[in-house]
């Protein structure tokens, strides 16, 4: 069969399987994987490959020893024996063709108050050719593309030359672990794409990013003597100050990157998560600050942190309590370091052709200050590996939706890069 012919056999079986694919995406998107649970959607994935002749692993984090792996990252508050992973082999008997792994996460962000989204966050509605809910968008959208873009290969009677590996993980808005345990788990091939919502661009490199929480201290008194006490609350503004402070001086040194300084302030600092003091009328006596910060690209993960405490201690300094009675830092999220995929690699020639065949003109690329899964493939595996996926609004807001169109054209892009890359054989 000619290329033309594979594209047009392609094209054709996408489309008959287009209003499956559809309500398969809604029910995906209707599971609430929270971290801590995601099981009940994962099961379900798991039985879907079953259905499909896929050899399926189902295994948890708890089942895997990661801790001394390049790229793990450090867990609070998680119970791992909850957090499935599910991988699906798809063996070629005698393999001839480049082997792949398609992955994505089905983890999602919190929701916020659910009264101010415009329809229930997990129960998927279509508008306007979008799809909406938790997720739709970041990144089920992706997860349903890679599967459906395997559909279409058999649909079209066709089946990959090369072992195709089928990843759904856990933790990727939080840690990365759930991919780091697939590659801990044996796992290997010769590319590696993961559909997260580009809008159809490549998606070249993200920053690194590290989660930390601060803890502080204060000493309690009533309110009509808050002046004998001191105020936890009101102690963490002070460092908080001081880490936006810090953050503008690394957007200045992040200018002479030859990637990062293209973008408008790529380190991004968010104090995302605020809690302390037990009464309205008592001064607090602690308080935590969970926040997130880019780590500035080409700094090792060490002396991040190590620069970082010290910003945070020299604020602390100048708290007469807090200098006495010092913050404590925990990691306890990403630590995840920066990755770029440089141009001129095989497989981003094979998705680019991919891109070209069905859209007709050539991919935009990006560089995100933001992190994904990708870093744990290419930077520490050497795999090479890059995102394209779906194009969508609202990922960690209100109202996330995906655009359903853009879902078809990254199916069907997918299901050309694996028979570009692994070749294709008779179903």
């Amino acid at each position: 069969m000619s290329d033309s012919d594979t594209h047009a056999s392609l094209a054709a079986a996408i489309d008959a399987n287009w209003d499956r694919q559809v309500e398969w995406l809604k029910t995906l998107v209707g599971f609430p994987s929270l971290r801590g649970e995601e099981a009940p959607c994962q099961d379900w994935i798991a039985r879907e490959f079953s259905a499909r002749g896929w050899a399926v692993d189902r295994y948890t984090l708890a089942d895997v020893q990661m801790d001394s792996l390049p790229g793990h990252s450090p867990v609070m508050d998680t119970d791992y024996r909850k957090a499935v992973q599910v991988v699906a082999s798809v063996r070629a008997p005698h393999p001839q063709g480049r082997s792949l792994i398609l992955q994505g996460h089905v983890d999602v962000v919190p929701t916020g108050p659910v009264e101010m989204w415009s329809s229930p966050p997990f129960a998927p509605a279509i508008r306007d050719g979008r799809l909406h809910g938790r997720g739709a968008n970041d990144m089920k959208s992706g997860v349903c593309a890679m599967v459906f873009a395997l559909d279409g290969l058999r649909t079209a009677g066709l089946t990959p030359a090369g072992d195709v590996y089928v990843q759904t993980v856990t933790e990727e808005e939080s840690t990365g672990n759930g991919a780091l345990s697939t590659l801990a788990r044996g796992y290997r091939a010769d590319a590696c794409l993961i559909p997260e919502p580009t809008e159809r661009r490549i998606l070249r490199g993200t920053v690194g990013v590290m989660w930390f929480r601060l803890r502080l201290r204060g000493r309690p008194v009533h309110v009509s003597q808050s002046e004998t006490g001191t105020n936890a609350i009101l102690s963490a503004f002070g460092l908080i100050e001081a880490l936006r402070g810090h953050t503008r001086e690394l957007n200045e040194r992040v200018r002479q990157d030859p990637w990062f300084g293209r973008i408008p302030n790529p380190i991004k600092f968010n104090p995302g998560k605020i809690a302390g003091g037990d009464w309205a009328s008592s001064t607090p006596a602690w308080c935590e600050v969970d926040c997130r910060i880019a780590v500035l690209p080409g700094m090792s993960l060490a002396s991040f942190r190590e620069e970082l405490t010290g910003i945070v201690m020299a604020a602390a300094r100048q708290d007469p309590f807090l200098a006495d009675n010092p913050p404590e830092i925990i990691w306890n999220g990403f630590q995840a370091d920066d990755y770029v995929l440089e141009p001129g690699s095989a497989f981003e020639d094979t998705v680019r052709a991919a891109h070209r065949r069905v859209a007709g003109d050539e991919p935009g690329e990006a560089i995100l200050p933001a992190v994904t899964d990708c870093r744990f493939y290419g930077r520490y595996y050497g795999i090479p590996s890059l995102c394209y996926g779906a194009s969508g609004t609202g990922s960690h807001g209100f109202d996330e939706a995906v655009d359903l169109a853009s879902i078809k054209q990254v199916t069907l892009t997918i299901a050309s890069v694996i028979a570009d890359w692994c070749g294709t054989r008779p179903a």
